[in-house]
């Protein structure tokens, strides 16, 4: 019947920075079928405009929240963010907690940017306007895989460098801003009431897995899984790991 083969979970799955829905190809296509994933490109990224001006983390909010609307989905669904998707989950879930079933958090952290922070990131926004988009991914591109995964998989490396290289530089220079002025999300941990997995590269060299652990501990319930041979792009490194970790978690909830 059709309510046998409608996907049973709508999952929102929210980019990391510099990159765009492309990074989810892995789960919409490993999990088609048994989610519906929904994976927009945030504001001036990939093939999304922008409107000009200052951009917030509650302006990426929003826009997830009005596309759920446009799609119909006004029910509750799980929401999944890697790294800066995961700055705009927690900002979605204190503006609108009767829209988040589930938390899934990647290669995230609750923490705002410390001042040596934030000159980083005014930094980088001066190398994207200087230099534009390829510099900003030729100075990420090492730290954003484990080690391993450089040597051996050079295809996704590639693959990942194109990405980056799609945006614009409004784009990269708003999201730069957007986390750069984000408010430190550590007192919201306690306040989630909804299930969260935390995922976490065992290799992530741009975010320790300390975070996670940070975040296992902050959030009541939380779990929280290490994926071996992993770094911050866990979901591209290990897919396999990820969705399957994603699949049990999924197959908890009500």
């Amino acid at each position: 019947s059709y309510a046998d083969n409608f996907p049973e979970h709508v999952v929102l799955f929210i980019h990391g920075y510099p990159l765009s829905s492309q990074m989810w190809v892995p789960q919409l296509e490993g999990l088609a079928g048994t989610v519906w994933g929904v994976a927009p490109d945030l504001r001036g990224c990939g093939e999304s405009g922008t409107p000009g001006g200052a951009v917030t983390m509650t302006d990426y909010a929003e826009d997830c929240v009005a596309l759920l609307d446009e799609l119909g989905l006004e029910d509750p669904v799980v929401v999944c963010g890697l790294s800066m998707g995961g700055y705009v989950a927690f900002e979605l879930y204190r503006l609108h907690p009767d829209r988040v079933s589930a938390l899934v958090l990647a290669a995230t952290k609750a923490g705002a940017d410390t001042d040596e922070g934030k000159a980083g990131r005014d930094k980088n926004a001066q190398i994207a306007r200087d230099e534009g988009v390829e510099a900003i991914a030729s100075a990420m591109i090492p730290k954003m895989f484990a080690p391993q995964t450089v040597a051996d998989d050079p295809e996704l490396v590639a693959e990942v460098r194109e990405i980056m290289t799609s945006g614009s530089v409004e784009g990269v220079v708003g999201a730069l801003e957007a986390m750069r002025d984000r408010i430190d999300s550590t007192p919201t941990l306690a306040t989630i009431g909804v299930p969260t997995l935390v995922l976490h590269g065992a290799d992530d060299q741009l975010m320790p897995p300390a975070e996670g652990e940070k975040l296992k501990a902050g959030i009541p319930g939380a779990e929280l899984v290490l994926i071996e041979g992993a770094g911050h792009l866990l979901n591209l490194e290990q897919p396999d790991l990820f969705n399957d970790a994603l699949l049990d978690f999924l197959s908890t909830l009500p």
